[in-house]
């Protein structure tokens, strides 16, 4: 799944069109070098990739939250993706792809992931983080994949399985852990509206996950993000116009080191590690690894905004992952019974 903080690519195996071979480079007897003749790389570097994604994606989370202190919130969104887009475009000439508009096979994708996984989600969760703790924020976030169960019961017809029952009550019960009365101001207006967005963000990506797995990709995901980022930027545009009307930037050091560290760095180079990432280890290895990301997000919260780890908080964040990692291992234990 992706990463809610950080635009993240969904897990999918690369399509034929995107030059990408499926046998395993690890199997063919080869010495391990960093980078395969495939254009995949080793093990080692996977995993060095993978750890970088999670620390860099979960420190997003504060730097986010240091961000709209000068930016109106639906501005940085806005810059955010052109910032995205304009870095994976650099990605694509860098790597030596063409770069050409969506096939008309891709556009639904194109579409749905930059309004509802790019769009809806970003704009969401950074009104919601002036609102909500940072940590917390990382928190609800990733509820997502929670939703996806029902959702795909519901509208894909795949069968709730005990294991994935068990998952989704685990998770929920984290949910509510997080919104229990003694530790939750329920009468609070912003703490209410902030926790509210972060749901419904988590819904809307959950929407756009659903509808993403009957898709057969054409291109690549590489190929399809500056896409991706420029519909949901032309999207935020008359949004932000709206919301922020009077409010400007602050062009600040702090300001212009958030909006570098959000464009090449978190969403550009993320972008394009978890893809490559993808490709050199298991499926489940990416998911349950991706998982650090709310844990980083939490610490790194902790230890640059001095946001309390509470006891409320901490509950909820071992039980959300322990049920998305049993529905991540649910999911592959039921490809080895077939």
């Amino acid at each position: 799944m992706s990463d809610p903080g950080s635009t993240r690519p969904a897990i999918h195996p690369p399509p034929p069109s995107s030059g990408s071979s499926s046998a395993d480079p690890r199997s063919a007897g080869a010495p391990a070098a960093p980078f395969q003749a495939s254009g995949t790389v080793s093990p080692r570097m996977a995993w060095l990739l993978l750890g970088s994604v999670i620390l860099l994606w979960g420190v997003n989370w504060p730097v986010m939250k240091l961000g709209i202190k000068d930016i109106p919130p639906m501005t940085f969104a806005v810059i955010r993706m052109l910032l995205g887009a304009v870095c994976m475009f650099g990605v694509l000439a860098l790597r030596g792809n063409r770069i050409r508009l969506p096939s008309r096979h891709d556009l639904p994708i194109v579409l749905t992931v930059g309004l509802l996984q790019m769009g809806a989600f970003l704009g969401l969760v950074t009104v919601a983080l002036q609102f909500v703790s940072a940590g917390r924020s990382s928190i609800l976030a990733y509820t997502t994949a929670l939703w996806v169960v029902p959702g795909a019961a519901l509208f894909l017809g795949e069968r709730l399985t005990g294991t994935k029952l068990t998952g989704f009550m685990l998770g929920m019960a984290g949910v509510a852990v997080m919104f229990n009365p003694v530790a939750f101001d329920w009468t609070d207006r912003d703490v209410l509206v902030g926790n509210g967005l972060l749901m419904l963000a988590a819904l809307a990506w959950a929407a756009q996950i659903i509808q993403v797995r009957g898709h057969r990709w054409h291109a690549s995901p590489l190929e399809l993000a500056p896409w991706q980022f420029t519909v949901a930027a032309v999207v935020l545009f008359p949004i932000a116009l709206f919301m922020d009307a009077g409010r400007s930037v602050d062009w600040t050091g702090r300001a212009v080191a958030v909006l570098f560290y959000n464009g090449p760095i978190a969403t550009a180079f993320c972008f394009w590690a978890v893809v490559t990432v993808n490709r050199a280890l298991p499926a489940i290895t990416t998911s349950l690894g991706t998982l650090g990301v709310p844990v980083a997000g939490v610490a790194a919260s902790a230890a640059m905004l001095g946001e309390p780890v509470t006891l409320t908080n901490l509950a909820g964040l071992v039980l959300i992952l322990g049920g998305l990692a049993w529905l991540a291992l649910g999911d592959r234990i039921k490809p080895r019974a077939q």
